[in-house]
């Protein structure tokens, strides 16, 4: 019996989580109320209190619906023990570009992300939870790039502080401009291409080499 419970527990928490990608993606999250919520999940809002706190949880919840599956190579990668970081970067980087248009759901919670979050008094503390989260991602990117280095798949001059700022604006910005205009080209074909421009820009280019001074 306690099983069951836990299992149905876990359903109601994936059915509000169903639901709030729903109601964020039509109204936007500003505009989404936790009634709203609660009627698309089919819950009350004390089932959606058991679970989340409020609705920047169900946000980072969201979100971590989409970096889940991809977590186990962004370590191997940051790993010091892994032979091929640079190739576990690639792989994950291809990956990551190829769900936003093949995944429905990674395509829908990158549009709400990128399109659909207006950083309003009602959220508190997100654009904060927001920025905390890009300066961890600029940081392992650097981890990453500086095992590369070690491993002598990149240069031993690269700066990797500022190669991390690089990609991750690189990847940002490929998503949210292919977001809005998808019909423009296949995400999933250039994916491959796009990321070895990338790795190019990593091992040749001057202005990310550390400088004397």
């Amino acid at each position: 019996m306690a099983r069951r419970t836990k299992e149905e527990a876990e359903e109601t928490r994936v059915q509000i989580l169903d639901a709030t990608e729903r109601v964020f993606h039509e109204k936007g999250v500003s505009r989404a109320s936790l009634a709203e919520i609660a009627a698309a999940a089919g819950v009350s809002r004390g089932a959606i209190y058991w679970h989340f706190e409020n609705k920047n949880d169900l946000f980072q919840a969201m979100l971590e619906r989409i970096h889940t599956p991809l977590e186990e190579l962004a370590r191997a990668s940051e790993s010091e023990d892994e032979p091929d970081p640079l190739g576990r970067m690639h792989q994950l980087m291809v990956r990551l570009l190829r769900r936003v248009e093949l995944d429905p759901q990674s395509r829908r919670i990158h549009e709400i992300l990128r399109h659909k979050v207006e950083y309003t008094e009602e959220l508190g503390d997100l654009r904060q939870q927001m920025e905390d989260q890009s300066v961890d991602c600029d940081q392992r990117i650097a981890k990453a790039l500086r095992n590369a280095v070690s491993r002598g798949q990149l240069p031993d001059d690269l700066d990797c502080r500022r190669a991390a700022i690089s990609v991750h604006a690189y990847l940002e910005g490929i998503q949210t401009n292919w977001l809005l205009v998808p019909a423009s080209y296949s995400l999933a074909d250039e994916a491959e291409n796009l990321v070895n421009s990338l790795m190019d820009m990593l091992k040749s280019s001057p202005a990310l080499r550390a400088r004397a001074n």
